[in-house]
């Protein structure tokens, strides 16, 4: 997979968000897939040769946690 460079991110991830009200930038959420908390801004896109554009955990590639596995904070 090759990592993209979005340069506009909020507009890319409301775009793309696969859910109804995406996050902002600044919101953190829980990625379930390595348990760490994470800046939804600081997410990164890859290029699957099969799927397509990806949206990834932002400790990607050590973590294969997409945006569906991040969860918001419980309070």
């Amino acid at each position: 997979m090759t990592e993209i460079k979005i340069v506009d991110k909020q507009k890319y991830l409301d775009d793309h968000y696969p859910f109804d009200n995406s996050p902002k930038l600044m919101e953190k959420m829980e990625c379930v897939h390595c348990g760490k908390i994470i800046i939804v801004g600081d997410y990164k896109v890859f290029n699957h040769e099969i799927v397509g554009e990806i949206i990834c955990c932002p400790n990607a590639p050590d973590c294969d946690g997409t945006i569906i596995d991040w969860v918001p904070l419980r309070d």
